[in-house]
């Protein structure tokens, strides 16, 4: 691919809820600039985007994909973002990376939470989007509902730019409301020039009135010459059109099917001639990691280098690939890669292109392209490349918080010792995934936004690394106390010949308030144990409350005093006092009415307005208790406080209740005794396990 100068560029991100066809897209978009000569299905999974087998059979993109070509002199690096929610992390990436967004929506089904979501991160990025009702072939497409929605609930900026000739199975080509000419489209994208249906004029005239009214508003010369009655010629139109999208004045509105391949051409075309280019988006700021000082980086070839890792690719035969945008400057093949993040220098294995899992060496990435460097060690997503004479680095990337919480274990004893590397090595590719020991259930435990999100973490530990894994509902790390005080004697006395062993503790229990831990008191008295043996009583008392009382869960929040015993000259021993301190302790604790205690988790919980309702009785029915309600940017929040038993599941129901609108965080806030009748059953469970070993 030859070198274009950063005015012919343009980073495009595509986006949209799941299935609203934008890997379609990309393939229409990739076969229109012949890079391929046929255009791949998801159905059948060999699209250029979907090239990974987990992609294939799951019908789906679950890791974003660079997809650069050439189109009218210009290259467009086009990043397809899965629509998922489970694989939301790269639709934060992509954004980072783009100068603007295409958002996908399905003309039949409308918008879901993906356009939601793409909405809000490109809004977040101040970037430029271009909205595309994709699939007005199919059946009970509805052109008119689904601009109105979108204006309705995003924003009332959004304006069509071509409406559709024709409907469903009768979907013919597009109105360009811009050069007021009919566009017809056969199979390949070949477009016929006609007049505009006689049937369309009086729809045609309403929609280009609005169209011109709306850019008119951005432009106060255009806006007087609008009001005079003054002819508008195309020329200033169009200057005062690409203006606006710059300026996120305007969102214009494009359609067409990208399965028919009708409409897509156009799109590529309105890309190159009014989406900005990178020299367009002005500075960037960062921070100077020497001096902390707040730095703004034009978007120059002539300015010092600077680029952002947003992607990782992790592979076991190429090594480590990172994807990353220059945003200033220029690298070459034989330079020294300087990490500001972590202050740290790397030599170059290879610059490439990446158009799926093709891969182009180049000797040079200039100011405004997106590239690869092949075979890093310590470059990670969210990472800045900079000039060492000139640090800077940019805001890390704001990723989803994973709250859907499985445990993991190697399958067979092979996998054992390679588990951790895998999952780390995975990790780096979706740096949304966590990993962490629970110190109390001893279980592995991986974090994600979704059941699907953490299968798709095991298939490519099989596939990439030879390591199989299983997941299961971890297990709650319930804790014992107990409610009022006991008094209990530990004696013990063995004699086996030689010498024997003597240890006699008397304790007292008592309850400490909720979070308070544990304490020890001695209040011996004329030397009734010797004060060399009360650590090993205190040592007793601890391990027998790590063994706990009920159903092998650690006692906690207990006071223990030690006030009278005995001890024997000779036999007494402080594995003696250990094990009388712990007999005491269990016996006294059986007194002292123990309990079973859960986790209660601090959860705020982000619901449209319109599902609160079914949100709130779906709590409820979790044992949850709401502590109150705010509205937040068009949305509900939710605080309640909820177990942990009832929330390993919850991401998943929540996105169900809400068309995956909703969303959650949430945080340990304290432990509280668990319901007897629920109680009963877990200590039970734990007696047979006991049992049977």
């Amino acid at each position: 691919m030859k070198k274009f100068s950063m005015n012919n560029i343009r980073n495009a991100g595509l986006f949209g809820h799941a299935g609203s066809g934008k890997t379609t897209i990309s393939e229409a978009m990739l076969y229109n600039a012949g890079v391929i000569n046929r255009r791949g299905r998801v159905e059948d999974g060999n699209t250029v985007s979907d090239w990974q087998p987990e992609e294939a059979k799951r019908t789906m993109s679950i890791d974003l994909s660079l997809l650069p070509f050439e189109w009218k002199d210009c290259k467009i690096n086009l990043i397809d973002t899965p629509g998922y929610m489970d694989f939301e992390g790269n639709v934060v990436a992509a954004v980072r990376a783009v100068d603007f967004g295409i958002i996908a929506v399905c003309a039949a089904s409308g918008m879901g939470a993906g356009t939601e979501k793409a909405w809000k991160y490109l809004e977040r990025e101040n970037l430029p989007v271009v909205f595309f009702v994709n699939k007005i072939d199919r059946e009970g497409a509805k052109f008119e509902e689904t601009y109105q929605e979108l204006s309705s609930k995003l924003s009332g900026k959004i304006t069509p730019i071509t409406i559709p000739i024709g409907k469903e199975s009768n979907f013919q080509g597009i109105v360009d409301l811009i050069s007021m000419q009919a566009l017809y489209f056969d199979a390949e994208g070949k477009v016929s020039v006609k007049e505009i249906p006689s049937q369309l004029e009086e729809v045609v005239a309403e929609v280009r009135e609005r169209f011109l009214e709306n850019v008119a508003e951005t432009n106060d010369d255009l806006l007087n010459a609008y009001l005079e009655g003054q002819e508008i010629s195309n020329e200033e139109l169009k200057k005062a059109l690409k203006e606006a999208i710059k300026e996120r004045k305007i969102f214009p509105l494009l359609c067409g099917s990208g399965l028919e391949n009708k409409g897509v051409g156009f799109l590529s075309d309105f890309i190159v001639e009014f989406m900005p280019d990178p020299g367009l988006r002005g500075k960037v700021k960062g921070l100077n990691p020497k001096t902390q000082e707040e730095v703004e980086i034009p978007c120059s070839e002539e300015a010092p280098f600077s680029a952002f890792v947003f992607k990782i690719i992790s592979d076991p035969y190429v090594g480590k690939m990172a994807m990353f945008r220059v945003f200033s400057g220029k690298i070459t093949a034989d330079a020294k890669l300087y990490n500001a993040s972590r202050d740290s220098e790397e030599k170059i294995g290879q610059l490439l292109f990446l158009r799926g899992k093709h891969q182009e060496q180049t000797q040079e990435i200039g100011a405004g392209d997106i590239g690869v460097v092949a075979k890093v060690a310590n470059i990670g997503a969210g990472d800045t490349l900079s000039d060492p004479a000139n640090p800077v680095v940019f805001p890390p990337l704001e990723l989803p918080e994973p709250n859907y919480i499985a445990a993991i274990k190697p399958a067979g004893k092979s996998d054992e010792e390679k588990i951790s590397a895998a999952i780390s090595r995975i990790i780096e590719e979706d740096p949304v995934l966590k990993v962490a020991r629970d110190p109390d259930t001893k279980e592995e435990l991986v974090y994600g936004l979704g059941d699907i999100h953490l299968d798709v973490l095991v298939d490519k530990m099989k596939r990439k690394f030879g390591v199989e894994a299983t997941l299961s509902i971890p297990k709650v790390p319930y804790k014992e106390t107990i409610k009022k005080s006991a008094k209990a004697e530990g004696k013990y006395k063995r004699q086996s010949g030689g010498r024997g062993q003597y240890g006699h503790a008397w304790l007292e229990i008592e309850p400490l308030p909720r979070g308070q831990g544990f304490e020890f008191v001695d209040k011996i008295v004329g030397g009734v144990i010797p004060k060399n043996y009360i650590p090993a009583v205190e040592k007793g008392v601890q391990e027998a409350m790590q063994e706990g009382i009920l159903a092998g869960y650690q006692v906690i929040d207990v006071k223990v005093t030690v006030f009278d015993g005995s001890f024997h000259p000779v036999d007494s021993s402080d594995m003696a006092f250990k094990i009388a301190g712990s007999m005491a302790f269990k016996k006294g604790a059986q007194e002292a009415n123990p309990v079973l205690l859960e986790p209660i988790m601090k959860i705020e919980v982000l619901v449209p307005e319109e599902n609160m309702g079914d949100v709130i009785g779906d709590l409820n029915s979790r044992r949850g208790k709401i502590l109150g309600m705010e509205p937040q940017n068009g949305y509900q929040k939710i605080q309640a406080l909820v177990p942990l038993a009832e929330l390993f599941r919850y991401s998943v129901d929540l996105r169900s209740i809400t068309q995956g609108r909703g969303s959650f965080t949430m945080k340990f806030d304290h432990y509280e005794e668990v319901p007897p009748q629920i109680a009963e059953a877990i200590i039970e469970k734990a007696r047979k396990e006991k049992e049977e070993g």
